[in-house]
């Protein structure tokens, strides 16, 4: 089990580096230039003096290795640079801004396996009845419906008809429950027919059989023999799912205008902040790839299988 960490942990800044290399061609090819976009957001003027003094500041006349090297041993020692909006630290405003968005990441997480797990077992178990064709209708509407779109459902019902709960704003569970639920439906309505899958599959085998010949339980058959079994599958869903909320997170938070980190990015993007969105992309990457190795390393403790014979992971 050690080897198979470490063998996963030796991947982490191999996977990191590539990423940064990705975003740094990325943002350098893309049309625009930084240099003017730095002086318009300094309320320069924009003469050619200016943005070739603009360009040396940030670096920008030297060749692209060369400026991909100096931002790589920068990011190295956590610097990013600075905002061309407000100036300050690029890594102190994305700090400022991520635990936001981890909460509304995590509450969507919690609903998502809180819901999934009774709704995808009660499908499985009434299969080709009223539940299972409830749960396959909420699966339709969950990858059908954009979060987005969703969210402003949500806000004309609770905020503008019933008065329920407020529509903007961080502070409080009733500001968190709109957005959090508005995040969680895609995922939600994924797990539920994934658990409803493998619960299917799961009741077939023998020692489901060989558990209600010895006269167990039907309660204890199906949450401590089928269920627990079923999840394996759902630990990689996991891991996708965390990369799906932290997307969403970003059109999600200007919907209900969620002071975080989803948001501050996309007013970036507005206004072609380029050291915000260089870190906003590796901070949330590196988040991302260390929650998929906490799920491998959950699924080689819960499936021996995958650790065995030099497997370096999930297939």
């Amino acid at each position: 089990m050690l080897s198979y960490i470490l063998r996963r942990l030796a991947l982490l800044p191999v996977i990191l580096l590539a990423v940064s290399l990705v975003i740094f061609a990325i943002l350098r090819l893309a049309p625009g230039d930084p240099a003017m976009a730095y002086v318009r957001l300094s309320q320069i003027p924009p003469t050619a003096e200016n943005l070739a003094l603009a360009r040396e500041t940030l670096g920008l006349n030297k060749p692209l290795p060369a400026q991909y090297a100096l931002w790589l041993q920068n990011a190295a020692r956590l610097d990013f640079g600075r905002s061309y909006v407000t100036g300050r630290p690029v890594i102190d405003e994305i700090l400022y801004y991520l635990p936001a968005t981890m909460e509304l990441a995590g509450a969507s997480l919690l609903i998502t396996l809180v819901l999934s797990a009774p709704l995808g077992v009660a499908a499985a178990l009434g299969k080709d009845r009223a539940i299972d064709h409830m749960t396959r209708a909420l699966a339709f509407a969950g990858v059908s419906i954009p979060n987005f779109w969703f969210g402003f459902l949500l806000v004309w019902l609770f905020s503008v008809q019933l008065g329920w709960l407020p529509p903007l704003g961080r502070g409080g569970l009733e500001r968190l429950i709109m957005p959090a639920v508005s995040l969680a439906l895609m995922s939600l309505a994924v797990n539920t027919r994934l658990i409803r899958a493998s619960m299917l599959e799961t009741m077939h085998h023998r020692f489901i059989l060989y558990a209600r010949a010895r006269g167990v339980p039907e309660r204890v058959v199906v949450w401590r023999h089928m269920f627990v079994n079923a999840l394996i599958p759902i630990l990689t869903a996991t891991g996708m799912h965390i990369g799906e909320l932290l997307g969403g997170a970003v059109v999600v938070e200007s919907v209900f205008s969620w002071p975080g980190v989803g948001r501050y990015a996309v007013s970036s993007i507005y206004n072609r902040d380029f050291p915000v969105l260089q870190c906003f992309m590796l901070v949330m990457t590196t988040i991302f790839v260390v929650c998929n190795l906490a799920v491998d390393i959950a699924y080689a403790v819960a499936d021996p299988r995958m650790r065995l014979g030099g497997e370096g992971g999930r297939s």
